[in-house]
This record gives C-alpha cells, sequence and structure tokens, in this order.
C-alpha cells in the first residue's frame, strides 16, 4: 500500500516520481499490466491521490482494468467521480499504444474503440478527457527517449450536430476511438462507406448504460450491437458504466446479448445458427461485473423548513426555504440545486436572485433542456471551471459532464427514485476521496415521507431496478429494414441478428410473422393509404433466377430493400426520441384561444377532467389533431399542472413506502408518538422532518384508525361525500407511484363506468389516486377491486384505453418510429403535429388489422412501460389469494394522508399556487374529531 511518505523516498529512475520496485503496492498486479509510458503518466496524473485509493487504482479501476485487459466483457458500477470512465479507456490507450509500438505501420485507418453515450455533452466530455491521457503519454514518449514514437491515436466525436466535411474527413483519416450516440451509430451501420471502417472495431463502451437500458434508445444500441457484432470476425469486448442501476445481472446481460453456439463468428454464425432452427437456446455472453457502487463515503440528510406544513403560511415556508438554500450555497464553494420541473429550476433561481444581493448572472445559473445549447455549453464551461456559486436545474446535469468544484447538491422536492437521489447527489465531492454531500428539502408532506424513506433506503445501499423493454417491434421494424438496406441476406440470419440482442431474446416466430407482414405490406388496403412496403422477402429458388443469389443455398428464404429512396428514408427517419409539440387550447362556446398545453399533459385528460391554464379552470372535452376544446369551469382541478413534467415514483420505492408505513403502525402500536420520534431519528432526517411525520401518522390513526393506513397486506380505500361539490370522491391509497396508479386507476374507472353508468373522473398522484362521480351514483369500489382477476387485468386495461388520447398519441409516435409515418421524405420535414394528423387517419384502420404489428407495439409500450400491467396483475393476484385485504373507510372528509389526493390542483410545491386554505379547512375537521384544539400535545417533547 503506497502513501505519502512513500513518495519521499529515493528517486531510482529521474522519469519517475519515484521508483515503483522499491514499494509495496497492494494493487501492483493491475499497476504490472501497463506499458512503462502508461505507468509514468498515471503515476504523475494520480499519485496525490494514492493515500485514498489505497494503491494506484481506486476499487472500480482495479477490478476493471485486468478484465478490459483480458477481453473479458465488464459492467462497471461505481459513483460518480470513482473513475470508472477512465477506467474503460485506459486498457483500451494501453493497448493501442502498445501496438503503435509493435506495427511498423502503426494502426489502421479505421476504428478500434466505440464510446456510445446518450448525451452529446457527455460524449464532448469524454472528447475532452480523451486528449488528457493521449496528449501525456505522447509527452512522456518523447521525454524518455526523443527517437521514439508513441505513434497516433486518433479520436473523434460523430453525433447528429456533425457537420458534412467532417465526416467526410473521418474517412480519409479515421479516428481510432470514436464517440458517438445509439442514433448515429445505427447511421454509420448502414453508411457504405464508414461501415467497412467498423469491421475492426475491438471494444464497446456504453457509458451511462441505467439511462439507455429502460428505453427504446437502449433497445435500438442493443441491436445495433449485434449488428455490428455480426460483421466482424472476432469478439468485440462490451464495457458498461453506470453510477446506479439495478439489477446487475440484468443489466450485464443487455450489455453484452447472447451467446452464439458452436463459436463461429460474423455473418457466419448467423446462418449456422438458425438452420438448426428457432428453438436454439442461447445464454448470455460471458462476463464480470464490477461492483464498487460504495467506493465513496455520503452525507445526506433530509430538511424541512418547518415541523407543521399544514398551518405555517405559504410566505413563511418559502421564505425559510430560500434562507436555508442560501445558507447551504454561501457555506460551500459550487453548489448545485436540482428541481423537479424546468420552470422550478427557472423560479428558484429567480427567487435567489430577487431575495439576496449575493446572486446575480455573473455567479449563478440555470441549466435544462429548454435552454439554447450555447447557454447551456455556457453554464456548463462555467461550472466545471468553478465559476459559479450555484446552477439551478431539472434533470439535464444529473448525468456525464465533469464538475470538480461542486462540493453541495440541493435537491428540492422528491426526485423520485433511489437510483435519481444517488445520481444527483454524486455530482458534489466529484473525486476521489471526497465525501458526497447531498440535502434534500421537502416543502410538503407526501414527498417528506417519500423523501425519509428514500434516504434510508440510500444509506442501505438499495437501488430502484430497472425495467428492460420487452420485443419492440417498432425499434425491430427500422432494424430489419436496416439490414435488408445494408445487404440481401437471409431471413434467418436477421432473425438471429434480433434475437441475440437481450431484449429480443424471446422474440417469437409469431412476432416475427407479424412484423415482416407489416414491411411487406401484405395487409390488403396499406398502400393505399401511402404505406408502402419496405422490404421484400423471396425464396432463393430458380428457375428464372430473379432472387438466386449464389452465396445462398437454393431454397434459403431472402430480405432485401424495396424502393430507391430506401437508403435515404432509412437515414433521415430512424432513431427512436418522438417528436412532441404544444396544442392550441380553444373554447368550445366562443373558439377563444385560451392558451397551449404540452401534448404529454393530455395523456392523462378524459372527457370532463378540470385543469389550470393561466389562472383559470377548463373543463377538458376533447381533442382534435393538435386543437384542445374546453369549456370554462368553477369546479375544482383534478390534474395537476405539473403532471407530464415531474418523473414519476419508482414502482420499487413505492412497496418500500408501504413496508415503512407497517413498520410505523406496529412502533406506534408500541409507544405511540414518542416511539415513532425515537425510531425516525435513526432516519438521516433533521428534527423537523422526524417530527412532522410522527405528526402526521398521529393524526391520521387517531382520526381513522390504523386501518386507515396502506400497508404491504392492506389496500385502503377511503370514501367522502361531498356535498358542496355533489360528488362522491374514493381515495385509493396505493403508494405504488404514478405508472401503476395510472393503470390501476384507468382499470378501476373502466368498470365503475359501467356499474354507475356515468362518467367517472380521475386525478393520479405517486401515493394514490381519486375517483370522483356525482354523489347520486354509488359504485361498490371495494367489491369492484375484489373481483379483478390478475389474468384479465391486460385485457381489460387494454379496452380502458380504446379511443383515449393517450392511444392516439402512441400510436403516432409508434407509427413514425416503425416508418408508417416517414417524418422526412423529399426534403419535407413533417412537424408533430402533422404526423398527429395523419396518425389519426391511420389509426382506425390499424386496428381493423389482425395482428398489425405498430398497433399491438402501441398497446404494449402503454401497458408494460407506461401503466405497470405486469406490477397491477401481480397485486390483483396477490388480494385474490388473499395476501392483501381490501379496507374501506367512510371518512366526512379526507385524513391526512389523502390531503395530497384531495388538492391535486397543486403545482411543484416551489410554484405551487396557495392551497393552504383548503388543506387547513381539512386540517381543522380532523382536529375537530380527535378532540385536538391546538399542536400543544404535540410539541414534540419525548
Amino acid at each position: 500500500m503506497v502513501g505519502n511518505e512513500d513518495l519521499e523516498l529515493p528517486v531510482a529512475d529521474d522519469s519517475l516520481p519515484f521508483d515503483p520496485d522499491a514499494v509495496a503496492i497492494e494493487d501492483r498486479d493491475v499497476f504490472d499490466l501497463l506499458e512503462p509510458a502508461v505507468q509514468q503518466w498515471w503515476l504523475e496524473e494520480f499519485g496525490e491521490f494514492v493515500p485514498e485509493n489505497e494503491g494506484f487504482f481506486t476499487p472500480p479501476q482495479e477490478g476493471a482494468i485486468p478484465n478490459i485487459h483480458e477481453g473479458t466483457n465488464t459492467l462497471i458500477c461505481a459513483p460518480t467521480g470513482s473513475g470508472k470512465t477512465l477506467a474503460s479507456f485506459t486498457s483500451i490507450i494501453n493497448e493501442l499504444y502498445r501496438r503503435n509500438r509493435a506495427a511498423e505501420d502503426g494502426l489502421e485507418n479505421s476504428v478500434y474503440c466505440l464510446y456510445v453515450s446518450p448525451l452529446k455533452s457527455l460524449a464532448n466530455d469524454i472528447h475532452r478527457n480523451l486528449e488528457v491521457p493521449l496528449e501525456g503519454i505522447e509527452s512522456i514518449v518523447r521525454d524518455r527517449d526523443g527517437d521514439e514514437e508513441m505513434g497516433e491515436i486518433r479520436h473523434a466525436i460523430r453525433h447528429g450536430d456533425t457537420d458534412s466535411s467532417d465526416r467526410q474527413k473521418m474517412l480519409a483519416e479515421t479516428p481510432h476511438i470514436l464517440n458517438t450516440t445509439p442514433e448515429t451509430l445505427a447511421i454509420l451501420l448502414n453508411s457504405p462507406k464508414f461501415r467497412e471502417k467498423l469491421r475492426t472495431v475491438e471494444y464497446v463502451i456504453v457509458d451511462e448504460i441505467h439511462s439507455l437500458a429502460d428505453g427504446k434508445r437502449g433497445t435500438h444500441l442493443a441491436v445495433s450491437l449485434e449488428r455490428l457484432e455480426a460483421m466482424v470476425e472476432h469478439d468485440i469486448t462490451r464495457i458498461g458504466c453506470s453510477a446506479t442501476i439495478e439489477p446487475l445481472s440484468q443489466v450485464a446481460e443487455f450489455l453484452v446479448g447472447q451467446e452464439e453456439p458452436g463459436g463461429e463468428s460474423g455473418e457466419a454464425r448467423c446462418a449456422s445458427e438458425e438452420r438448426a432452427g428457432n428453438e436454439v437456446i442461447r445464454e448470455p455472453r460471458p462476463y464480470e461485473i464490477v461492483d464498487a457502487r460504495f467506493a465513496r463515503e455520503f452525507d445526506i440528510e433530509l430538511e424541512c423548513p418547518t415541523d407543521d406544513l399544514i398551518h405555517t403560511s405559504r410566505e413563511v415556508v418559502q421564505e425559510r426555504f430560500y434562507r436555508m438554500l442560501h445558507d447551504h450555497i454561501q457555506a460551500h464553494t459550487n453548489t448545485l440545486v436540482f428541481t423537479n420541473t424546468r420552470s422550478g429550476a427557472e423560479r428558484v433561481l429567480h427567487n435567489l436572485r430577487e431575495r439576496f444581493d449575493d446572486y446575480d448572472e455573473t455567479n449563478s445559473g440555470c441549466h435544462h433542456g429548454s435552454l439554447s445549447k450555447d447557454v447551456r455549453q455556457g453554464v456548463e464551461g462555467r461550472l466545471k471551471d468553478g465559476d459559479l456559486d450555484v446552477v439551478t436545474s431539472s434533470t439535464s446535469l444529473e448525468l456525464g459532464i465533469d464538475m470538480p468544484h461542486v462540493d453541495l447538491v440541493v435537491q428540492v422536492g422528491s426526485p423520485k427514485s433511489v437510483a435519481a437521489l444517488l445520481q444527483r447527489i454524486g455530482r458534489a465531492g466529484h473525486r476521489v476521496g471526497q465525501t458526497v454531500a447531498g440535502r434534500v428539502i421537502a416543502l410538503d408532506r407526501d414527498e417528506l415521507l417519500e423523501c425519509a424513506v428514500m434516504l434510508k433506503k440510500a444509506d442501505e445501499g438499495f437501488v430502484d431496478s430497472v425495467s428492460i423493454p420487452e420485443s419492440a417491434q417498432d425499434v425491430a421494424a427500422q432494424h430489419v429494414y436496416g439490414m435488408a438496406i445494408a445487404e440481401i441476406r437471409p431471413e434467418s440470419e436477421v432473425n438471429a441478428i434480433l434475437r441475440r440482442a437481450y431484449p429480443y431474446r424471446d422474440y417469437g416466430d409469431e412476432k416475427f410473422e407479424s412484423l415482416m407482414r407489416y414491411l411487406t405490406a401484405e395487409y390488403a388496403g396499406m398502400e393505399d393509404r401511402n404505406v408502402y412496403a419496405k422490404v421484400w422477402r423471396d425464396e432463393n429458388d430458380p428457375p428464372d433466377g430473379q432472387h438466386h443469389y449464389e452465396a445462398y443455398p437454393v431454397g434459403e428464404p431472402l430480405i432485401g430493400k424495396r424502393g430507391r429512396l430506401a437508403r435515404v428514408i432509412y437515414m433521415t427517419n430512424i432513431g427512436t426520441i418522438p417528436d412532441s409539440f404544444t396544442c392550441d387550447v380553444f373554447t368550445r362556446a366562443s373558439d377563444e384561444w385560451v392558451g397551449q398545453l404540452d401534448e404529454g399533459y393530455l395523456d392523462t385528460l378524459e372527457k370532463g377532467d378540470v385543469f389550470v391554464l393561466g389562472g383559470d379552470h377548463f373543463e377538458y372535452r376533447y381533442r382534435r389533431g393538435s386543437k384542445v376544446y374546453v369549456d370554462r369551469t368553477s369546479a375544482r382541478p383534478t390534474v395537476p399542472s405539473w403532471y407530464s413534467e415531474r418523473l414519476p415514483l419508482s414502482y420499487d420505492l413505492g412497496l418500500e413506502i408501504l413496508r415503512f408505513q407497517g413498520e410505523l403502525l406496529d412502533r406506534y402500536d408500541e409507544g405511540g408518538p414518542p416511539m415513532i420520534r425515537a425510531w425516525l431519528r435513526e432516519f438521516p432526517l433533521d428534527d423537523d422532518s422526524v417530527r412532522a411525520i410522527a405528526r402526521l401518522f398521529d393524526y391520521q390513526i387517531r382520526y381513522a384508525g390504523p386501518e386507515s393506513v396502506s400497508a404491504t397486506d392492506r389496500l385502503t380505500i377511503e370514501v367522502e361525500r361531498d356535498h358542496d361539490e355533489y360528488e362522491r370522491h374514493y381515495y385509493v391509497h396505493s403508494a405504488y407511484g404514478r405508472k401503476f396508479n395510472d393503470g390501476l386507476s384507468r382499470l378501476l374507472a373502466y368498470h365503475c363506468a359501467q356499474q354507475a353508468t356515468a362518467n367517472v373522473r380521475v386525478a393520479v398522484a405517486d401515493n394514490g389516486f381519486v375517483l370522483s362521480m356525482p354523489l347520486n351514483r354509488k359504485i361498490d369500489l371495494e367489491g369492484i377491486v375484489d373481483d379483478l382477476a390478475a389474468d384479465e387485468v391486460r385485457e381489460d386495461l387494454r379496452s380502458a384505453l380504446s379511443g383515449t388520447d393517450l392511444l392516439q398519441r402512441y400510436f403516432r409516435i409508434n407509427a413514425t418510429r416503425s416508418l408508417m409515418i416517414l417524418k422526412r421524405y423529399k426534403g419535407y420535414e413533417k412537424s408533430a403535429s402533422e404526423q398527429q394528423v395523419s396518425s389519426e387517419m391511420l389509426l382506425g384502420f390499424a386496428e381493423d388489422l389482425d395482428g398489425f404489428a405498430v398497433i399491438e407495439e402501441t398497446y404494449r409500450e402503454i401497458l408494460e412501460d407506461k401503466l405497470n400491467v405486469e406490477e397491477i396483475a401481480e397485486i390483483v393476484g396477490a388480494i385474490d389469494a388473499g395476501e392483501i385485504d381490501v379496507e374501506r373507510r367512510l371518512v366526512d372528509s379526507p385524513t391526512p394522508r389523502a390531503f395530497g389526493l384531495a388538492t391535486l390542483s397543486a403545482s411543484d410545491v416551489v410554484l405551487a399556487e396557495d392551497e393552504s386554505a383548503a388543506l387547513q379547512a381539512f386540517h381543522e375537521h380532523v382536529l375537530e374529531e380527535i378532540g385536538e384544539e391546538s399542536l400543544a400535545g404535540l410539541s414534540g417533547e419525548d
């Protein structure tokens, strides 16, 4: 083990800080893998950090460098700033340097390493980080022996913003290390000239793999990697990097894909594999996991401006919040503040500048996706240089760029998952040996509870699990089309490449056949609607020889492209990130334009829902293309204004909250509020947070009993008769997160509407949902829940989606991804609103087709990826089995745990309209019922 004192040993070699051979080095086996010049660069660059590392390398470096050196696929999971990306590059640079020295003519003019990142800015940052070691090693080589040449190791960036001249230069002088994005990689695989440059790729690094795996960008990348693997005549070493992800084995299998039977490589593997039939058993390729998630120390705490978020006025809460934030900023060098919405980031910065003279444009900034590229890059640069005291952001700084001077992260409100929390606060203390300092400030009671559980679970090492989309037909359509364009090939080979990608490991013949029926326009009427065949499929069978290709056996079914513009269509239309647009809102009565809504907000709106726009209340009636029609109303809003912007609570964390509530009830039964407070003080919470949570549950239990609190074995439904609004409200306390609740609420509303023959309004939050209907319509919601069958959940929920705006929107997205609707064609670009009009004309036709791939994928994506249908079926099954009881409580006024559900019109708390009057009215009713006249009885004394 090396310490600072070792650096003062007599120097045996003037070219090194000290003689490694004279020192006992614990991780010498890793150090010895590096070439001498790389060793020296490492010592000069990181020698000062040796005491903290307990050797030359950080834990992720010590684990990963030998694996990559041996060509072993490796998933590296370690906190931000612990050197995992450098670990990925070090072995690769070392190997390329070694080959350069050994080869007479140096490296080939082609790509050896692909670095794939989800963000263009991250690619730019890594590009800069590559220059430091490469230039440093080159300088050492020159200094040690002027006659020795390191040999050139080129690196470059290639993504959507790369201009055509730079692309041409890459053909003449190809980078050996290429930084790119998933979308650009798919394009390169179909670029006739550059495609040949990829046949030498030996390494692929997928950075921030957690942000790709759970979406279709990751699915797209997984297939691209299999297409690349099929092109080369050797195994590619795959390296994945992430700070926060679970389960590690599943993500590692996503990274590496499926093993090749028989040990063959390249295109030959695909044909021989499938000639044995589609029942080939594939196993994941070999891999190693370097789990160094706890290689850094964390200092995190939950704070609250008051122990009474009901009676403390909004003005006082805001004043204390900004004072807390200001004090944190002043006590640190650089502070990064995350909010849950872009508008929240803007408002926090604005209020800081308004309230304190310490902040202006020179030392504070805001960063989010709605700002221009130049503004974002300016803030990033100044943040990296340590020139900004504080930067506010939504999610745009959660990943990527190195921020060495940030020593505190403040999260305002709940980030909705432990993974997001750790990712964000990991931006602080961005150096090995530094403690990661993070503060979470909660401004409403529901988020206070959420954050308390989140911080406790983070402290225990819990991370939410990632959910990887399965067998997405729209992504498959793009890649099958791309493979057909690249070259005529056997259908079995195309199918095999798909199935070796982890998301398609269970891709059956029926799904593939459905996809091919779409791609070949086999359905009658498709071409009448300007949806043309993308590929042809035919058996390689004489006599006319039209599709007889000598490279393949007679009778082999082949696939090829259709149309002269196929390559142009593919290159200009592929990708998985959907276009979006805003909808103009008009009143039905006077056709008056009243504002705009983001289309994502419409996903939750049903006829009769009430929302706030420009301070006025409107009732949603219907949508036509990009126009929304509403009626003015004085009714209470049912859909919060933040709905489409704020991330949903993770299902895993929702389960942990229910477990927490069950344990809290046990402790309350043992000793009441004092016992709860004593227990909560074991959590990373300040005292105001402890007292506020204890008070919340004390009032809840005294008002409605312990059965009013949902737990892992109980689902509570409280029923309130609202005579003022002439409505009956059903508050369902399902704390499983907004995706789950969105799905379950749609399912129950579907059955309620059938039973009550009335419109059912739905309002959804992370800790539950509300079903509302006229007071003269009474339904047995408890009975409806009991009657649900787990094996019928998917079909019932699918029926509930028919005719919804959610279905219309996602059909457009999937039709565009599947190239059924072209965004760009012959120089014309179709806007998202124009795409929506086209999709609405196609939707009815598509729904009438048997097993149509695009509509089936639309339902699959909504049900599985957006509405947690599998988890809903699991909970329904547990209710059927008696493992979860359904408890119904009749109340005159909402219980404290339902206050948030009853006031869902509130926005992001930093921006919220003042709901304190309604909350206080609810609270006063609770106090009257339990005989509590003041807060004196809960002063916090143990």
